[in-house]
């Protein structure tokens, strides 16, 4: 669709789109009273992400059973294609998973720093007790890439020796034995800890060491939380032996929520760090925390988060930044998920792999397994990943708050799937009643866990005559919108696709406000067994118009797709008492200024106001009585969103036909 052709116009509204448009230099990262403070050349600390699953795969990223850990998902692997297989698959595995083109997109994303969840028997063999140099090419790898594109790294001791908790994420066998057996897996790990600070004492780029990931202490350790500190006491002074130089984080017991005994700070270089997952995203849930940093003065930072719907990483992320808290967000690229920043696909051989280890499926043969799982590796490629609309606005688009973009080109007469509503914020975009995850467990956004990672309830459709993803279980009162350009001014009816075991559901439909029309939903049958129900006489104008889909008071229905026909075209005359004149607006969408293109002479003098959505006035301009040509706006300085150009003159008042610019939202890489 052309949108920066000829247009006739009054005085009246344009809408556009703005594209986003100390004594001796310290070397290292410090903490500094309650802040972390960045060296010479390097980026302050405030929003990073996670390579989670990289080097310590996790069941639920892989798709195999939940409880499976890193021992766990091997095990399968080699029970279906054998052990030298399986070494190749991890190489693989490895290799596509995170490349230098992560590391650059995760830049370009506006990250400052990654931290990088690491297995301990990457570094070390105990069969030998002997360092592990190709592990620590990888770290070294991971180095150059963020020297390169000026990211901090943190190294993270994710799964330690001997399993920090009894579960999957610390590679468990059942037992947390680091601490019921400390002899010999707490030596190991002191041992790891000061090779790595020995290796990179003098690497500016570490921000710093994260000794332990979400320790849980089990109930038969006497004094777990003074055991807790004895452990990170005796890691931080193994360290400085070799490097005075990094910060030390240290997470609190049971998951890194809890600080007990870990005050008063051991080491002048040292910062606390939690752990924040379903729950509230207000002050009251981390209040204890602002307590300590105050009492000790020692700073703080949000190690990891997320696994939740946009608006709870919004409010999240918001929250740690007003509170001067930097933030590490998990995680940045998984195996079909929405609630990452990218989405690697699923091939057809892994899900048969996928459906064995599920018991839902046959077991294949070693030659199928071999080549489904190294397929699957190499489509952890980045190019091979969708990116998940939403997620990177939601976590640093400081505006999300008001945003509306349009996702899709809704084009009247034609069809609008209902997948494809625009993007924003609850309230703004979409209504939805279970938009969040806060009761202290996975739940809430997205139930259907596809494409979308909003409120709104997105699953695969079985519908022949629909789009590949249907909106589910839609319940009273929820709403959607979407941003729509009608072509041509006329009467429309329109095809819409529905499914409803029992039926009685009802459905309206507002343009701009006003109800355009309404259907009680047919029983089907199914939640997967679709039916079109057809809605005639609809008169619609030709612009650029918000389409409302409101549930009435009763939902239990699915919705898949709207299919507009024009049935009886129409011409919409404009009040003559506005004066006329033919205008091109370009570039659409905009960056730092737009153009309007006058091509006739102007009888009467205008007045150019650009406001946001809310109405608010952020440019002006005048334009002179008897002007000819081209007319340029700055826009900058304005944060991306949708702005209206509104036109007005003392001679013609503030009557105006309305004419509406949209654009496709931008692809972030």
């Amino acid at each position: 669709m052309n949108f920066s052709g000829s247009i006739r116009i009054a005085l009246g509204l344009l809408v556009l789109v703005i594209g986003s448009s100390p004594a001796q230099a310290q070397q290292f990262y410090r903490a500094d009273s309650t802040r972390i403070v960045a060296p010479a050349g390097m980026p302050e600390m405030m929003r990073g992400i996670g390579l989670g699953g990289w080097l310590v795969p996790e069941g639920y990223m892989l798709h195999t059973p939940g409880e499976w850990g890193p021992r766990q998902i091997n095990a399968a692997i080699v029970d279906l294609i054998g052990g030298e297989a399986a070494a190749t698959f991890w190489d693989l595995y490895r290799t596509y998973h995170v490349a230098e083109k992560d590391i650059a997109a995760i830049a370009s994303w506006g990250f400052d720093h990654v931290r990088l969840p690491m297995h301990w028997n990457l570094l070390y063999d105990d069969w030998d007790s002997s360092f592990i140099e190709s592990g620590f090419a990888t770290i070294d790898s991971l180095l150059t890439w963020c020297e390169q594109h000026e990211l901090g790294l943190i190294l993270d001791m994710h799964a330690a020796p001997g399993a920090q908790s009894d579960g999957p994420i610390a590679d468990s066998d059942g037992e947390a034995r680091l601490w019921t057996e400390p002899d010999p897996y707490q030596d190991i790990l002191v041992d790891i800890w000061a090779e790595i600070a020995r290796r990179y004492a003098n690497s500016p780029a570490i921000i710093g060491y994260d000794l332990l990931n979400e320790p849980v202490t089990p109930d038969s350790v006497v004094d777990p939380g003074q055991t807790l500190r004895a452990l990170y006491i005796r890691i931080t002074d193994a360290i400085r032996e070799h490097d005075p130089n990094h910060i030390v984080f240290i997470e609190g017991n049971y998951f890194a929520t809890t600080f007990d005994y870990l005050m008063p700070p051991f080491d002048e270089n040292m910062v606390y760090t939690f752990h924040k997952y379903w729950n509230p995203a207000d002050l009251g849930t981390i209040w204890y925390l602002l307590n300590i940093r105050s009492e000790w003065n020692t700073p703080l930072w949000l190690g990891e988060t997320g696994e939740n719907s946009n608006i709870w990483y919004y409010q999240t992320m918001r929250l740690a930044e007003e509170n001067d808290i930097p933030w590490n967000f998990w995680t940045h690229k998984k195996i079909r998920t929405t609630t990452s920043p990218l989405s690697s696909p699923i091939l057809p051989g892994y899900q048969r792999v996928l459906d064995y280890w599920h018991d839902s499926g046959p077991r294949p043969t070693t030659d199928d397994a071999r080549e489904a799982l190294f397929a699957q590796a190499r489509v952890l490629d980045l190019d091979s990943a969708r990116v998940n609309v939403g997620v990177l606005p939601a976590l640093m688009d400081a505006s999300w708050e008001t945003l509306r973009q349009p996702v899709a080109e809704n084009t009247i007469p034609g069809i609008i799937n209902a997948v494809d509503y625009d993007l924003g914020n609850q309230g703004v975009t979409y209504l939805d009643s279970d938009y969040w995850a806060v009761s202290g467990a996975p739940g809430g956004g997205n139930s259907g866990t596809h494409l979308r990672n909003d409120g709104v309830d997105i699953e695969l459709s079985l519908d022949p005559q629909g789009h590949a993803y249907n909106v589910g279980w839609l319940a009273p009162l929820e709403w959607m919108e979407y941003t729509v350009e009608v072509t041509e001014s006329g009467i429309y009816s329109v095809d819409i696709r529905l499914a409803s075991p029992d039926g009685g559901g009802n459905l309206n439909m507002y343009l701009d406000g006003q109800n355009i029309g309404e259907v009680t939903v047919d029983a089907t049958g199914g939640w997967q067994i679709w039916n079109s129900q057809t809605v005639s006489g609809i008169e619609l104008t030709q612009g650029t118009h918000i389409l409302r889909l409101t549930v009435g008071r009763r939902g239990a229905f699915n919705l898949n797709r709207l299919s507009f026909s024009l049935t009886q075209a129409t011409h919409v005359e404009l009040p003559d008492r506005i004066g006329q004149v033919d205008v091109d607006l370009f570039p659409v969408p905009a960056s730092d200024r737009v153009s309007l293109l006058f091509k006739e002479r102007l009888e009467h003098s205008l007045q150019l106001e650009i406001t946001d959505m809310l109405g608010r006035i952020v440019r002006k301009d005048d334009v002179e009585a008897g002007f000819l040509g081209r007319k340029v706006v700055s826009l900058s300085g304005l944060p991306a969103g949708l702005y209206f150009v509104r036109a007005s003159s003392p001679a013609h008042g503030q009557q105006a036909h309305q004419v509406v610019f949209t654009r496709k939202i931008p692809v972030i890489r």
